[in-house]
């Protein structure tokens, strides 16, 4: 088997079981800190749906909001100091454009009443995880030391106190879950009334 054989049978392994993989927390160049990852939306920039469509690579219709570019701790340091202003919850969403589970959860955040649950209630901030080999020093900023799939879900309040976490590992199968229920969840963590 060739080395171009089996890179490619890793690669596609890794698609097919992204729900199940587990990726540890590292610190330092093994966590990726300088590398950049992060797209920041409603609330710091205002704009969810045109965030998510920005990176231009959109064969199958679904948002590709995760940009490798962005420097995330400082997208999330930006997203915790307007959260402080507008008393928002921050919305980390930790995924990649790869995963059509993390894909799916940011379709449903265009849908019109979510899209506005997101707009009033979060600084949202994209956080492009790669292959949940990149940026894990943000989840481990919040206490998640460990990424089972994507997309990971963490809400934070402005104070930085993660308030759902026992439930930031649950959308690795968001692509499926019922619109219903993820804006039942989401109104419920929503900041700013």
């Amino acid at each position: 088997m060739t080395m171009k054989t089996r890179l490619f049978l890793a690669l596609a392994a890794a698609v097919f079981i992204s729900g199940c993989a587990v990726a540890k927390t590292a610190t330092g160049a093994a966590a990726g800190v300088g590398k950049t990852a992060v797209k920041t939306t409603a609330g710091v920039t205002g704009d969810v749906a045109g965030a998510a469509f920005a990176s231009g690579d959109n064969d199958d219709g679904d948002p590709r909001p995760f940009e490798a570019d962005r420097n995330a701790m400082m997208d999330v340091d930006a997203a915790l100091q307007a959260a402080k202003v507008s008393r928002r919850n921050v919305l980390l969403v930790l995924g990649a454009n790869w995963c059509h589970d993390s894909r799916g959860l940011a379709a449903q955040f265009e849908r019109p009443e979510l899209s506005e649950v997101i707009a009033q209630g979060y600084e949202l901030v994209w956080v492009d995880t790669g292959y949940r080999d990149r940026n894990l020093d943000v989840a481990a900023r919040f206490g998640v030391m460990e990424l089972y799939g994507t997309p990971t879900v963490l809400i934070v309040s402005p104070e930085g106190a993660l308030l759902n976490r026992d439930s930031v590992h649950d959308w690795r199968k968001a692509a499926s879950t019922p619109y219903e229920e993820t804006l039942s969840y989401f109104r419920q963590y929503a900041g700013g009334r």
